[in-house]
């Protein structure tokens, strides 16, 4: 099955495979992001699916929103509306099935928060975890303020939050952010496999000790993701946000003035 937004949900057993293609950069936005979610809906509605595989295409996992030329979260909207790109994204947190997503490549800004929807990743050696947001002028959002410290713990969470430097792969495994590397030739097989693994158990009490331990995750990404935008959309006007986009798409450090 597949859409117009550039998502597809396959089927291996009791895994649902659903794989978003973006060519050449996997960008988020909120039409892709809506369509992560349907197909993570009809997985949760499918009594034969009991486990999820998230996938992209292409050299890139995600990287992120392109601030600019189509930033989903600029849009000013009346007090107390939320944005629909968050929401869009605090609904993947609510998934019932067990995720695991495999990270072939990049996975950056709104495209870590992607990742961190999965419980597993499971990543090539090229992998790349980048919460860059301050090389932006900018503020995390997508809930990586709430979800990145309880899978590396808040001081390794920090370090990535305040220099926005790239993880690789094997310190991802390191940190708990990667929970296997494989090869890139063997990825998606051994992400199956785990998948499978899972979908294996009896699917009730899968399902009933995933939301235990889960816990209030997705109503804390919920409400995350609205402070998020505050502190985005003032910070959106500011000389240094709009240095950040510059100096990223000239592919140059920012220079920035704290103005």
């Amino acid at each position: 099955m597949s859409d117009d937004n550039g998502v597809t949900v396959g089927r291996d057993g009791h895994v649902a495979i659903v794989t978003f293609a973006r060519p050449p950069h996997n960008f988020a936005d909120l039409a892709l992001i809506q369509a992560i979610g349907t197909a993570f809906d009809a997985s949760d509605a499918d009594r034969e699916v009991r486990a999820i595989l998230l996938r992209s295409d292409g050299r890139i996992f995600c990287a992120g929103a392109d601030l600019a030329n189509a930033n989903p979260v600029a849009e000013d909207r009346p007090a107390g509306e939320r944005n629909p790109f968050y929401v869009a994204a605090a609904k993947l947190f609510a998934v019932r099935k067990p995720v695991v997503a495999t990270i072939q490549g990049a996975a950056v800004g709104a495209g870590l928060g992607l990742a961190l929807v999965a419980d597993f990743r499971v990543a090539a050696p090229e992998a790349r975890f980048v919460a860059n947001f301050v090389q932006l002028g900018f503020h995390p959002g997508f809930g990586i303020s709430a979800v990145l410290d309880r899978v590396v713990g808040r001081q390794r969470a920090l370090l990535m939050a305040l220099t926005g430097r790239r993880v690789r792969a094997e310190q991802a495994a390191e940190w708990g952010l990667a929970d296997l590397v494989v090869p890139a030739d063997r990825l998606r097989a051994e992400a199956l496999a785990l998948a499978q693994e899972i979908a294996a158990g009896a699917p009730l009490a899968v399902q009933s000790t995933r939301a235990t331990m889960r816990g209030d995750l997705a109503a804390l990404v919920a409400a995350q993701t609205d402070h998020e935008l505050a502190e985005q959309a003032w910070l959106q006007k500011t000389a240094d946000f709009a240095e950040g986009v510059r100096a990223v798409n000239e592919r140059r450090p920012g220079v920035f003035r704290g103005e």
